[in-house]
């Protein structure tokens, strides 16, 4: 190779590195997570750590069948598959079809807030808050509209959610709910307001 052929490959791989270089993640963002967030607040409006445990599921359409096993001095278990097992040490087996539930926090304690992830396809979700102290559960029903975004190419697409409507019961512990900011995306800011009405700290 003489030194002009030399040159020119070295104006090519220079350009290629910064080339290169413009196409890193570099430019993504480092939270890149989409939650829902919500803060606690008491009925006068100020900012609460709710003191019991709350464990959170979400409604989701169709059934399923789980498996129940039983015995005397046992922990009883709760299965979405038949365990042979179980049946040959004496456990009793029955057999209920149930909603397709998913817990999507499970015993949350002593918080002020809590993030949680929003479905893509459906227009609302329905959340159900249960308590460690209460009999009662609360309902959160969550409309939003879901949508593609997309900062840069190379950081891949993100779902962003727009809120649409909020309303709750008031069965357990909650007095109130209300939309903070209707823009569910991966900055962090609170969305949703939960007003309780008692166990603050």
């Amino acid at each position: 190779m003489n030194r002009m052929t030399i040159g020119r490959m070295s104006v090519w791989l220079t350009v290629v590195a910064m080339w290169l270089a413009g196409c890193s993640s570099n430019n993504c963002s480092l939270e890149n997570l989409v939650t829902c967030n919500y803060g606690f607040y008491d009925s006068e409006g100020t900012a609460v750590t709710y003191g019991d445990v709350i464990t959170i599921r979400t409604l989701l359409p169709g059934m399923k069948t789980v498996y129940t096993y039983r015995k005397w001095g046992e922990k009883t278990v709760v299965l979405d598959e038949r365990d042979s097992v179980l049946l040959a040490d004496g456990y009793t087996e029955s057999v209920d079809e149930v909603r397709r539930d998913t817990v999507i926090a499970n015993r949350l304690t002593g918080a002020s807030g809590m993030k949680l992830p929003m479905s893509y396809y459906r227009d609302c979700d329905t959340l159900v808050f249960s308590y460690e102290t209460l009999s009662n559960c609360d309902t959160l029903y969550l409309h939003h509209e879901s949508f593609p975004h997309v900062d840069l190419p190379e950081c891949g697409v993100q779902r962003f959610h727009r809120l649409t409507g909020v309303r709750g019961t008031n069965s357990a512990a909650m007095s109130g709910v209300a939309i903070a900011d209707e823009r569910v995306d991966d900055e962090g800011r609170e969305n949703i307001k939960i007003y309780f009405n008692g166990v603050a700290q």
